[in-house]
């Protein structure tokens, strides 16, 4: 089903099951050897939302199938999301190196760095998303007896509401520097809510706060095709999604020159030379769905 104003969901629905799906990746990339992240609680919380197909996703029990398209076997998918999860964990470690101890996650789903990354003391972790994304995870990191790593502040909030002020109302300062994450989310908002969301994480951030995020360009009929492409093979397996009607599609602004244009210094780099970089087999050239997708880095300075 398509999305529409003011529509919900939850872990195993809609854009929810994608949270699930990324988690689900999260820990088969971590049971790689020598892998590149470490999530000790993402198979726990997979399990947790009860769906059959991301549960053996979780669990390995995909990864490596035999598949003529090898961008649809899990196990490179799994890779795909490891690169994004340490661009964005080496993002923070850089972030927290400079002073900043105040921290915002935007649409965490099922993210558990505020419970497994090694926050310096007196880091705050302000967690936003929708109200059960908050309360299932919540509740189930607690019954598992996890702690978290940080000060973390759940916000139980929908961005399309009035999230600033909910941020404000949990104890986030806007004259401290702040390293904000917005992971796996622009392409999921209509272009004008990417523009929004973004106008409000400069109103609220002072002079040395960082910013983590991607560059999603208009999405093409290419990567389109092979979302749908996708989703059959996940179909496959008994789970239905249709993923393009999560998207929203339409003319979209670049992100590095729109942050540039209201005072942020950015540093790209593409999936690509992640993939490079990391020591993965290089990613070709329409392989993943959005596998050419950029990261960024700003700084307000």
């Amino acid at each position: 089903m398509a999305r529409t104003d003011g529509d919900s969901w939850d872990l195993a629905s809609s854009v929810g099951a994608t949270a699930t799906a990324v988690a689900a990746q999260r820990a088969v990339a971590s049971k790689r050897p020598d892998p590149l992240i470490n999530d000790p609680f993402a198979e726990s919380l997979v399990t947790a939302v009860g769906v059959e197909f991301f549960t053996k996703f979780a669990r390995g029990e995909l990864a490596g199938t035999d598949i003529e398209d090898p961008a649809l076997d899990f196990d490179r998918m799994s890779e795909n999301l490891a690169v994004r999860t340490k661009y964005f964990d080496d993002f923070f470690a850089d972030a927290t190196a400079t002073g900043i101890r105040q921290v915002v996650i935007l649409a965490s789903g099922l993210d558990a760095r505020a419970y497994r990354l090694p926050w310096p003391d007196g880091t705050t972790v302000f967690e936003v998303d929708q109200p059960q994304v908050i309360e299932f995870k919540t509740r189930t990191l607690a019954e598992l007896g996890v702690r978290p790593s940080s000060d973390r502040r759940p916000v139980a909030i929908d961005l399309r509401d009035d999230w600033p002020t909910a941020l404000q109302g949990a104890g986030f300062r806007p004259d401290r520097p702040t390293a904000w994450l917005t992971e796996g989310l622009l392409g999921y908002l209509p272009p004008e809510a990417q523009d929004r969301l973004l106008d409000n994480i400069t109103r609220l951030s002072a002079r040395g706060s960082r910013l983590g995020t991607e560059t999603v360009d208009n999405i093409t009929e290419a990567q389109r095709e092979r979302t749908a492409e996708l989703a059959e093979r996940w179909r496959q397996y008994g789970y239905d999604l249709e993923m393009t009607d999560l998207l929203y599609f339409g003319e979209r602004k670049e992100t590095a020159a729109y942050l540039s244009h209201r005072g942020w210094q950015t540093i790209g780099s593409s999936n690509a030379d992640l993939f490079v970089e990391y020591g993965l087999r290089p990613l070709g050239d329409g392989e993943m769905p959005f596998g050419d997708v950029g990261y960024i880095r700003a700084a307000l300075n």
